[in-house]
């Protein structure tokens, strides 16, 4: 059985109320504030007994107000990047806000991480929901959004619902950052990762996909087996790995699989991932330098986590041989990503 409970996190002037709901088993628990949808502490065993909050985040809620690195939020209405922040639908061009280089990135200045999200208990978890007015931050239709959040054991399960009313993109993903070790620990590089993704999507220089669809063979992207992050790191190009993996051939239909696990060997602990979606873009922290104050006082600086987005493939609005990511009036987005947490002895 899973507890549910819930309670004030704290108050936004002029905007409401934020709730946290805390769901735990006899493994795992997490917390979620209805701010974003936001993960703020995951805590699991590790094979001696201890327990760690094993996700990066804040002690409070002024430090997800501003939350600029989107510690643990939903994302969308388009996570990722879009280029130049511009894409055209039947005709007519739109124009996003630019909030990373010469791109829109994760929804806008104001997205989904920014929204209080209306909250109600369900069995095993809480259900999330939020309106996205016509044109906002450049969108077009009104878009009625559900995340929901159960927890089962040792899995916790995100579900993804939404409609619109007229004909918009959307790629909705949860950008929690992972340290199997604990948050507070420095770096990830003792972790060991296996994505299972025979392609990769190279990217630009102000990290757009160039359009190639790339074999994983005979790259540092290969992580079709286990491998230590932080000697992979060596042999990746630039700062690290923020690049797409695709769980997919664009056109195939949607289908839960498993697309990565990541191992602690110290603690033991295993993150497991399945979803339905194309794609899963694994980063590892990069941009983060130490500046933000963290959970418990803790810093975070580059590579100190590591992040396995599920989503749709970046840009894909622009590229019309990826993966399709239009929603369409009369049709309901709907995507599961599960993450499971367990042990090795």
């Amino acid at each position: 059985m899973t507890e549910v409970t819930n309670e004030e996190f704290g108050v936004i002037p002029g905007k409401g109320r934020v709730e946290k709901w805390r769901l735990k088993s006899q493994s795992v628990t997490v917390e979620i504030i209805s701010l974003g949808c936001i993960i703020t502490s995951i805590t699991s065993k590790g094979k001696n007994g201890e327990i760690d909050d094993i996700v990066l985040g804040f002690d409070d809620l002024e430090g997800y107000l501003t939350n600029p690195r989107y510690f643990g939020a939903v994302v969308g209405r388009v996570a990722n990047r879009i280029a130049k922040g511009k894409f055209v639908i039947d005709a007519k061009e739109y124009q996003l806000a630019i909030n990373n280089g010469p791109n829109a990135l994760h929804g806008g200045l104001r997205g989904f991480d920014k929204a209080i999200w209306a909250c109600e208990g369900v069995a095993s978890g809480v259900r999330l929901s939020l309106t996205s007015p016509d044109g906002e931050e450049g969108y077009p239709g009104e878009l009625q959004a559900t995340v929901t959040y159960t927890l089962e054991g040792d899995t916790l399960t995100i579900q993804y619902h939404a409609r619109s009313s007229q004909t918009t993109p959307i790629n909705l993903t949860n950008h929690s950052y992972f340290n199997l070790a604990g948050h507070g620990t420095p770096d990830i590089y003792n972790h060991e990762v296996s994505i299972t993704a025979d392609a990769y999507l190279p990217v630009d220089d102000t990290m757009i996909p160039t359009g190639e669809i790339r074999p994983v063979e005979g790259t540092p992207f290969d992580l079709r087996r286990p491998v230590l992050i932080g000697q992979r790191l060596k042999e990746v190009p630039g700062p690290g790995f923020d690049h797409n993996f695709c769980l997919c051939s664009p056109g195939e239909p949607s289908k839960e699989r498993i697309c990565a696990r990541v191992h602690h060997p110290k603690s033991g602990r295993v993150l497991e991932v399945s979803t339905t979606q194309p794609g899963v873009q694994f980063y590892t922290a990069n941009f983060l330098d130490g500046s933000l104050r963290g959970k418990g006082g803790a810093t975070y600086p580059k590579h100190s986590s590591f992040c396995l987005e599920t989503q749709s493939w970046p840009d894909a609005i622009n590229k019309p041989h990826f993966p399709d990511v239009l929603l369409r009036p009369g049709e309901e987005y709907s995507h599961t990503t599960r993450f499971t947490f367990t042990c090795t002895a």
